[in-house]
């Protein structure tokens, strides 16, 4: 009896002490990062592939599986090809459409005068010299057909000073075989110069592999139009934005059959971020931000009728969708995350909409930690509106104890903030530092109607700043929250939000860290790549007097006007080949910081862009992200 009760509590205190663990930065990097590649061609399977981070060689591999769709254990696979239709391939087999870079223009030294051949010069006539994280060497990515076997490649878009892929984050699906093999459709943006930087404006071309001629399908349509895909019966569907300039307008599925073009979400108080046609072809399934979440829907093809399209929530519950593999029969495979949870393949079922999970990649790190509890609350903003909060605790909260508490600040600036799970301001792990983070769908953000996702523009240190204030006083008034221990935190427009409240806060907050944010609008609309984000987002050049909505921007929102009321500790991270928010912000916030004497630290990261990609890279900033917290908070 005494040997049985020895082993009881040897196991209870096994069990207590897996409880205790909680996640790190280097099991959060030790995660297999899943992706949906298709379902295959008997519609048995699901394919997909696992990444992971190799820290100590800062190397990723990748590997390839195929699990059966009823369930059950998934197999390595070495090519996923062999299972999924290889859409680069023709209809018939015989043709095959892939894309490469191809020099058109001269940039260097040595373009221009071969006898310098060890200059390092870059010669610019206008703009658009650098995008993202590289600079333009006068070569363009042009979409090629060639035979199944790789002879007689052929360039469609020859000569062409546009991309397809478009840049900087086109890929393969900028590129499409029509429904008989006798057209190739891609997406490109026929811009250049300041042109191509103000405008939001791609278009899908069809070339005609009979006549060699192309055609634009989207002539007129004034904003993004991308993601072709064609249902069984040849009907084509794409995403588009109507207005030009506009990266985060509503975005719609349009479709165009023998009756026309129909937009058919054009009357759902919504934006569609990925689709899929049905197997039928009678419906299109697609994802979307609602509610804090992000959720399966569906939306019936019409065909001929003149009846509204009617759209309808599939899937319920907290966590995101975020992606649709594919559809077999009755059943739809989707990868979901939650705030606890990396990405994992789950099946639908259509008919009612619940869910199973179908990968199992990293529920053996899962079952060894604390979760953390992930709770909606509603705040009411100062204007009186009800605000989704999503409140994160520690996996061992107590309510009996004060916690210290971050606001996260979100960026885009119209980037949902939904059950994600990121790998670098990941939730679980703060959390499980011992912080309560609380994360508002502040005005600017999809998933609570147009009005809303829209009223930031032109309107960044207004309403959305008090939405923030309103979520992290509403908690600081909870007994479990420090209040004189409050953090603001965020990257990009979230980088921006913390500049503008340190100059702002009222000795709210007691830290800061801001990454890769906007410090001052008249540099940064001197340097940032594409222009149509501060054109539409603030209004314009600042040396447009004219211009009212511009004008306020700077005088009433720009960061470092409000400097002199910094006194509060400030980290600084800063990407070297970031170009949306170049470097100069970063370093003049800090250099500001360090002439007032206040406590402050930068984290400069060359290679890295407007993110944090490299594993030991990703693993610093977390160490140093907490160091900085346990120093100042």
């Amino acid at each position: 009896m005494k040997k049985l009760t020895s082993i009881i509590c040897l196991s209870f205190l096994i069990f207590s002490a897996m409880a205790q663990n909680v996640m790190t930065s280097e099991m959060l990097w030790s995660l297999g990062r899943v992706a949906g590649i298709g379902i295959s061609t008997d519609g048995k399977s699901a394919v997909y592939s696992v990444s992971k981070y190799d820290v100590a060689t800062n190397e990723k591999s990748t590997t390839y599986y195929a699990v059966p769709i009823v369930g059950g254990a998934a197999a390595q696979i070495a090519d996923p090809f062999e299972l999924v239709a290889d859409q680069s391939l023709s209809p018939d087999g015989a043709h095959k459409i892939f894309h490469r870079s191809v020099k058109i223009n001269s940039v260097s030294g040595k373009d221009y005068y071969p006898d310098m051949d060890k200059s390092e010069v870059q010669i610019y006539n206008d703009l658009m010299y650098r995008h993202w994280d590289t600079w333009s060497d006068g070569s363009y990515n042009h979409v090629f057909m060639s035979n199944a076997d790789g002879t007689e490649e052929v360039d469609i878009m020859k000569n062409k000073t546009f991309h397809s892929p478009t840049q900087p984050f086109g890929d393969e699906s900028d590129y499409i075989w029509g429904p008989r093999g006798r057209k190739i459709l891609y997406v490109t943006k026929t811009k250049a110069g300041s042109a191509y930087a103000t405008s939001t404006n791609t278009d899908i071309f069809s070339y005609d592999l009979n006549t060699l001629t192309t055609t634009n399908l989207t002539k007129g349509m004034m904003g993004y139009d991308n993601s072709p895909a064609y249902s069984k019966y040849g009907i084509l569907a794409w995403f588009s934005m109507a207005r030009d300039g506009y990266e985060s307008d509503k975005n719609d599925i349009i479709i165009m059959d023998r009756f026309g073009k129909k937009n058919l979400t054009e009357k759902w108080d919504g934006t569609v971020s990925s689709f899929k046609w049905a197997e039928d072809g009678k419906d299109i399934y697609f994802v979307a931000p609602v509610g804090g979440e992000k959720h399966l829907f569906s939306v019936d093809y019409p065909g001929k009728s003149k009846k509204q399209p009617v759209v309808k929530q599939i899937t319920k519950g907290q966590f995101d969708v975020t992606g649709i593999v594919g559809q077999s029969g009755k059943t739809l495979v989707v990868t979901r995350t939650d705030m606890n949870h990396a990405k994992e393949l789950y099946t639908v079922n259509l008919s009612d909409g619940k869910m199973k999970q179908l990968s199992h990649v990293n529920d053996e790190v899962y079952q060894s930690i604390g979760l953390s509890k992930v709770e909606k609350k509603m705040v009411t903003t100062t204007d009186n509106k009800q605000m989704v909060t999503w409140v994160i605790y520690p996996p061992d909260f107590d309510p009996n104890k004060k916690y210290p508490t971050l606001l996260y600040c979100q960026g885009g600036p119209q980037g949902a903030l939904s059950q994600f799970y990121s790998y670098r301001w990941n939730f679980q792990l703060m959390a499980a530092n011992g912080y309560i983070i609380v994360a508002p769908n502040r005005r600017g953000m999809p998933g609570h109607g147009v009005e809303w996702n829209e009223q930031i523009s032109k309107d960044y240190g207004g309403q959305n700043m008090q939405d923030y204030l309103a979520a992290i006083d509403a908690m600081a008034k909870e007994p479990y929250v420090d209040a004189d221990r409050l953090g603001a935190v965020g990257a990009s427009y979230g980088g921006y939000s913390v500049f503008y409240l340190a100059g702002t806060h009222n000795k709210r907050f007691k830290t800061f860290i801001s990454h890769d944010g906007i410090f001052n609008w008249r540099s940064m609309y001197g340097t940032t790549e594409e222009l149509f984000f501060v054109n539409w987002d603030i209004g314009g050049a600042y040396w447009d007097t004219d211009n009212a909505a511009a004008q306020k921007s700077y005088a009433e929102f720009n960061p470092i006007d409000k400097v002199k009321n910094w006194d509060t500790p400030i980290m600084i991270v800063q990407g070297g080949k970031d170009y949306r928010v170049p470097i100069g912000q970063g370093l003049e916030a800090y250099q500001a910081a360090q002439l007032l004497g206040i406590k402050s630290r930068l984290i400069y990261l060359p290679n890295e862009n407007h993110w944090v990609l490299s594993a030991q890279n990703g693993i610093v900033w977390q160490r140093e992200f907490f160091r900085w917290l346990e120093e100042t908070l």
